[in-house]
């Protein structure tokens, strides 16, 4: 069986919540709070396990709020290794209107992770026996180093591992440059890295997705929420669109569609069958409350109603092809 692994630099956990209306200055009546373990790598780790695969999740952590987020982990039965830190694991908080059915999410910085925490964290990794596939997603911690991301792409090439990065800003930057195999991206964090407010038009997108392709990545990948996603590799586009759902929350939305990728990908399947299973994922996930991710059984019933809609040539690719 594949080893999948999963690097989380920030981890959470993540509470969730509701209020009639959002105002300033009164106290505002909060609903029983829904409290989850959340992070990129950590969400795509335990959106794997819901589909009933198997991936590890890698991270530092510290404090009551890390033990806590182990014992989270833990009852979901998600493989995690932590790297003990002296800070404290950050908490976030995702408060709904219930009013306007608008999102508010509040973000903490998290801990500032050392040059020991960073190192401890490549150990582990570098000391697998085995790795097939390495998944680094959400936002750095302060402290953690641009440079990292060539320390990351050397194991993962020493290893043979396929290396998939979900980061934005100047991470992502490095990541490409550093050459990860598969990038995912939204499509505002691509009109970022392009330069420009937004990406209106199809062949817009494709055009920024092939300068990444131009730095040394095989695929990319770019979300366009409720609109689906599109990847572009070396010589074809694959477009899949969303089903139509009435969304209760986007949280892990991106993370889900990695997973549901990644795993797809681990057990052979050719790019295009895995992005239609993964955007399947991001939509099951937008299903649910909080942080729920995706579930087996609306992945599967989502897929049988989905169609595939392409633009440009189409051609079946396994990962051992890409």
């Amino acid at each position: 069986m594949p080893v999948i692994f999963t690097l989380t630099f920030n981890p959470c956990i993540d509470v969730n919540t509701k209020v009639d209306a959002m105002a300033p200055e009164i106290k505002l009546r909060c609903t029983e709070p829904l409290i989850q373990p959340g992070g990129g790598g950590i969400n795509v780790a335990r959106a794997i396990t819901m589909l009933g695969g198997h991936a590890v999740a890698l991270f530092p952590c510290g404090g009551e709020t890390g033990s806590q987020l182990k014992d989270l982990l833990t009852g979901e039965r998600v493989s995690f290794i932590s790297e003990e830190i002296s800070g404290s694991t950050r908490e976030n908080l995702i408060v709904t209107d219930t009013s306007t059915g608008l999102q508010y999410r509040f973000t903490m910085p998290g801990p500032v992770l050392n040059e020991a925490a960073c190192k401890g964290l490549l150990s582990v990794l570098d000391h697998q026996p085995q790795l097939d596939y390495l998944v680094i997603s959400g936002s750095l911690s302060k402290g953690v180093p641009l440079d990292i991301f060539g320390q990351l792409t050397a194991i993962a090439y020493r290893k043979k591992a396929m290396l998939v990065v979900d980061i934005a800003g100047e991470a992502l930057k490095k990541a490409v440059e550093c050459g990860a195999h598969l990038i995912k991206v939204s499509r505002h964090e691509l009109a970022s890295f392009a330069g420009v407010k937004e990406l209106p038009s199809m062949e817009e997108i494709e055009t920024a997705a092939n300068r990444l392709l131009a730095h040394g990545s095989r695929a990319v990948i770019v979300s366009m929420g409720a609109s689906g996603a599109v990847c572009v590799s070396d010589g074809y586009s694959v477009r899949i669109d969303a089903p139509p759902t009435q969304p209760v929350s986007t949280v892990g939305a991106g993370d889900s569609m990695v997973a549901g990728i990644v795993w797809q990908l681990a057990q052979g399947r050719p790019l295009s069958q895995a992005l239609e299973y993964g955007v399947a994922c991001g939509t099951a996930a937008t299903m649910h409350p909080g942080t729920s991710l995706c579930k087996k059984e609306d992945v599967e019933e989502l897929l049988a109603k989905m169609k595939n809609i392409s633009s440009g040539h189409i051609h079946q690719k396994s990962y051992a092809e890409l």
